[in-house]
Parts: C-alpha cells; sequence; structure tokens
C-alpha cells in the first residue's frame, strides 16, 4: 500500500506535537495521530514503524527545540545573566509546549544515541553558560543538575497550580535562582 498524498514524516511529527501539546505525551499513539491525519491507523505504518519512533521522531524534536529556545535567550549574555534567562527560557518553553515539555522529561530510550546526542548538546550549553563560575568538569555537571532541578520544579509545579501563596512566582523564581548563583558563587570564588 502506498502512503496517502500529502502525508509524509513531517505532517505525521506535527500531528503527533500537536496531540501532545494539546492533549499530554502520553495521548500519541498511533491511533490517535492516524485520527488527526484522517487516515487508518494501519495506513501510519507507511511513515512510521511504530509507537517507539513516533515519540522518538517527537522526542528529539522536542529537545531540538528546548536547546535553540535556551541558546537563542543566552546568546551574547554571560554569568549570571545567561543563568537567568537559560531559566526563563525553559520555564517559558515548559509553559507554551506543555506535551512537547512532558516529552522532553519522558525521552523514549536514554541510550539512544540521536536522543543522548540532542540532550548532551543541552548539557554542553548549559556547561557553556556556566563558563564564568570556573567549574572542573564534574562540578559544572552537577551545577547542570542542580540548575535544570530548580527550574523543572517551578516550571512543573506552575503548570500544576501548585503554588498557592499569594507571590509572584517568577520572583520566587528569580529570588531562588540568585541565591543558588550565590552558593556557586562562594563555592568557586
Amino acid at each position: 500500500m502506498s502512503p496517502r498524498a500529502g502525508i509524509d514524516s513531517g505532517s505525521v511529527l506535527h500531528a503527533a506535537i500537536d496531540i501532545a501539546d494539546k492533549q499530554g505525551a502520553e495521548a500519541i499513539t498511533i491511533s490517535s495521530v492516524a485520527q488527526h491525519l484522517g487516515i487508518r491507523p494501519p495506513s501510519l505504518y507507511n511513515h512510521v514503524s511504530g509507537l517507539g519512533e513516533l515519540r522518538k521522531m517527537v522526542a528529539v524534536h522536542a529537545l531540538h527545540q528546548l536547546h535553540d529556545t535556551i541558546a537563542a535567550a543566552a546568546k551574547g549574555k554571560q554569568g549570571e545573566a545567561a543563568i537567568t534567562s537559560f531559566a526563563d527560557a525553559y520555564i517559558t518553553f515548559a509553559h507554551e509546549h506543555p506535551g512537547l515539555y512532558e516529552v522532553v522529561q519522558l525521552a523514549p530510550d536514554p541510550q539512544d544515541r540521536e536522543i543522548a546526542e540532542v540532550s548532551g548538546e543541552i548539557v554542553n550549553l548549559i556547561v557553556e553558560l556556566l563558563g564564568e563560575y570556573d567549574l572542573t568538569e564534574e562540578e559544572a555537571l552537577h551545577t547542570v543538575r542542580g540548575l535544570r532541578s530548580l527550574v523543572h520544579g517551578f516550571a512543573s509545579l506552575e503548570r500544576q497550580s501548585g503554588f498557592g501563596l499569594p507571590l509572584d512566582v517568577k520572583t520566587s523564581m528569580d529570588f531562588n535562582l540568585k541565591l543558588f548563583l550565590a552558593g556557586l558563587s562562594q563555592r568557586t570564588g
């Protein structure tokens, strides 16, 4: 059976992205993508080998998009300004692309070469942004974990309406990020 005219791997990817951002990462299924495209589920196999490949395509796309978002926000900045831009871009990405953000957290196979490569690009970018802090390679990686935990926590709690106090969440994020970076400066200074 030949693929339906007008449907290619790009349209399959965009359908899966749309489903993810509207309904969540778990809503990406062969059936839901086929329905979104107006085809029968078996016809989708003309474009992907299965659900694993479909979810991997979305994860790779999401990771590239997150990387590009962070890189654009931090371009030309150093030190605290670069890290603050990273945090703002990361949280904004989580708000604007909730399904893609969820997919980034649920990357299908961390041992997959392509996933590892694009994930590594994000880590390397953040390590570059930390350059002013004079960290060893290991310290930089620990710091990336800490930063990711901080911004992911804020992004996730805010998305789930987990902050009940009548305080501005961005102000809280900025305050905690400054504390984190002040501690990092003390450690390396």
